[in-house]
């Protein structure tokens, strides 16, 4: 193992043992975890809005940044699960089954079911594990990562928290729900079509990383980390059930820095901050050319939360990312000229907005922006040759039990209606892919249920 790059070269006992840990131990975003609020003696809406992950309330955002530590009970049992169902039904029918063994249309799902090992081991140590079986492509891997170390301390009268995390996707430990992680839509299904664009940041990295940054959290107003990922092996990747070149290999350290401050402001709270990451990769993980694919991460975001006297609950979201690619591993593969390929940017613009009635029922309307250069190589398959896609999300929810008093309740539900128009899809709005579909074509009304327990 070379510590230097964070790389793992697990041997197959040692491999085998991680996959055991992370099965046995381990249960998509921080969702509500139920083993969290029998920790607390808390309901689930004191952390999360509407009763219901992984949207935190300024509590849960403390409750995640002092690295899951704060307890009401001596001694809890730290497992959790989690499934999710849906139906989904496309404005027309796709050109082929979205997975084996669905349908072009109106198809039901298990989406995921997945296992957690969630809690806090004392004042200072704190875990979010999660392993998660996908109902769509019917395989078992591990999921989010996030391991803990914090420690509370003041410098010259000021309330400092310092920790470290272990995590396994660049944003997936951060506390505000701005950051692609934790981004709206909270749920989704993979039967649904999407655009095939989006910055490194979006997810990429996500599951195939690990990374360890540093953070401190400042009287509970300035938020400052810093750290680095590095890829894992392709071998221990596979055990774990995940695809290994997709993105690719990681050439050396991918750093990734974050600022924020939140204050307390007009009888609510607001964050506006900032975020970036740079990475090389190898394309496919081929080292067979010293070409790599560079990727600039540079991104703001902005949240604000109140809580109203008569328990509704006010939230916004939004985020913008720019991302500056330099692509010569991949044109070289393709056999293109750096003139029409290798240099590219990419923008992806973010926002919701949502109302929580009684903090239990709520509805949300999001907006999204992607688009970038032409590339012909890239974006072949579309007529404009151009990454741009762009639409409208709304959400109905509903979570009864989310302020049920805890540990005597561990279930929570949330049902829900989610519908997805698209205003462009990968490049256009009208005739998108030179075969005569049109974006709204992909427009999808979406129902699920969502237990945690």
């Amino acid at each position: 193992m070379r510590m230097a790059n964070l790389r793992l070269a697990l041997g197959p006992a040692a491999c085998a043992a991680l996959c055991l840990t992370v099965l046995v131990f381990a249960g998509t975003p921080a969702r509500a975890v139920p083993a969290f609020a029998v920790q607390t003696g808390q309901p689930c809406q004191m952390c999360h809005v509407g009763g219901f992950g992984p949207q935190l309330t300024p509590y849960g955002r403390d409750f995640k940044l002092t690295g899951y530590t704060q307890r009401a009970t001596n001694f809890n049992v730290p497992l959790a699960a989690m499934a999710i169902a849906s139906y989904v039904r496309t404005a027309k029918a796709q050109a082929e089954p979205p997975a084996d063994g669905f349908r072009t249309n109106d198809n039901f799902a298990l989406d995921q079911l997945s296992l957690f090992f969630a809690g806090g081991f004392g004042q200072h140590v704190g875990a979010f594990v999660q392993a998660t079986y996908d109902g769509v492509a019917k395989a078992f891997a591990w999921d989010n990562l996030d391991l803990r170390l914090t420690t509370a301390t003041q410098v010259k009268n000021t309330d400092v928290v310092l920790g470290l995390s272990l995590n396994n996707s660049p944003g997936v430990q951060d506390p505000w729900n701005t950051l692609p992680a934790w981004g709206f839509p909270y749920t989704d299904s993979a039967l649904a079509p999407s655009p095939s664009t989006s910055p490194l940041l979006s997810g990429a990295l996500a599951q195939n990383t690990l990374g360890v940054t540093g953070y401190a959290w400042i009287n509970s107003e300035f938020y400052l980390e810093g750290g680095a990922y590095g890829s894992v092996g392709a071998s221990a990747l596979r055990r774990l059930g995940v695809d290994p070149a997709d993105p690719g290999d990681l050439n050396g350290l991918a750093p990734y820095g974050r600022v924020a401050f939140q204050k307390k402001l007009g009888g609510g709270t607001v964050e506006v901050g900032a975020f970036g990451l740079r990475a090389d990769i190898h394309p496919g993980r081929d080292r067979t050319s010293a070409l790599v694919d560079r990727y600039t991460d540079l991104g703001l975001d902005a949240s604000y939360y109140r809580a109203l006297s008569n328990h509704d609950v006010v939230t916004l979201n939004g985020r913008y990312i720019h991302e500056r690619q330099r692509l010569d591993a991949t044109c070289s593969l393709a056999g293109s000229s750096e003139s029409d390929c290798a240099r590219n940017d990419l923008d992806d613009l973010r926002l919701d907005a949502s109302y929580y009635w009684r903090n239990q029922i709520g509805v949300t309307a999001g907006a999204f922006d992607t688009f970038g250069s032409a590339n012909p190589v890239l974006h072949a398959d579309n007529r404009t040759l151009r990454p741009n896609s762009s639409g409208l999300v709304f959400q109905v929810d509903g979570t009864p039990f989310g302020g049920g008093s805890q540990p005597a309740r561990r279930i929570n539900l949330r049902v829900g209606v989610q519908y997805t128009h698209y205003l462009q899809f990968d490049g256009a709005a009208r005739n998108f892919d030179g075969s005569g579909r049109n974006a709204s074509d992909n427009d999808t009304l979406r129902l699920f249920t969502w237990l945690a327990f």
